[in-house]
Formats: C-alpha cells, sequence, structure tokens
C-alpha cells in the first residue's frame, strides 16, 4: 500500500460521490498542476475513475483525456476507500 500525500488524502476525502474538477478544485483550494498530478496519480493506482457526469450509464467510465482533465468527473473506488481506511 503506497501512502498518500496529503494533497491526495484531501482529493480523496471530497469524492465519496462524483465531483467535477471544478469542485474538486474549489473545495481542495490547490493549484491546478497539483489536482492534476495527483488526480492521474490517484488513477493509476485505480483509488478514483472517471465517471458519467449525467448519471446515465451506471458505473461506466468515460473518455478521459489528461489533457482536459477539467472536462471530466470522478469518484473514488471501493479500493480508494479501502486505502482511505486503512491509513487512518
Amino acid at each position: 500500500m503506497r501512502k498518500l500525500t496529503p494533497s491526495e488524502r484531501k482529493i480523496l476525502d471530497r469524492l465519496i460521490y462524483p465531483e467535477p474538477f471544478e469542485v474538486i478544485q474549489e473545495e481542495t483550494e490547490l493549484a491546478y498542476g497539483e489536482i492534476r498530478d495527483d488526480i492521474i496519480n490517484l488513477m493509476n493506482s485505480r483509488l478514483i475513475e472517471v465517471v458519467d457526469p449525467e448519471g446515465l450509464k451506471a458505473n461506466s467510465i468515460t473518455a478521459f483525456d489528461s489533457d482536459n482533465i477539467k472536462h471530466s468527473t470522478y469518484r473514488i473506488t471501493k479500493s480508494g476507500i479501502n486505502h482511505m481506511k486503512k491509513s487512518i
């Protein structure tokens, strides 16, 4: 289990429900670049996922474009929740 950075923890804490990038940025008050890097790291670790913001397709992962990260909505995964519980 990898150790989460403080900024990654801030992001995970807000993703119990799907949240768009703008809300994550507003609530965490982190810089764009830091959030972008953390989101990519959390996705690579399978701790968060991209979801359909309209909720039309249950648990559907939409296309993810790392160059346009602001256009996606994110949610913590079951692995992410378990990781948070173990790191307390």
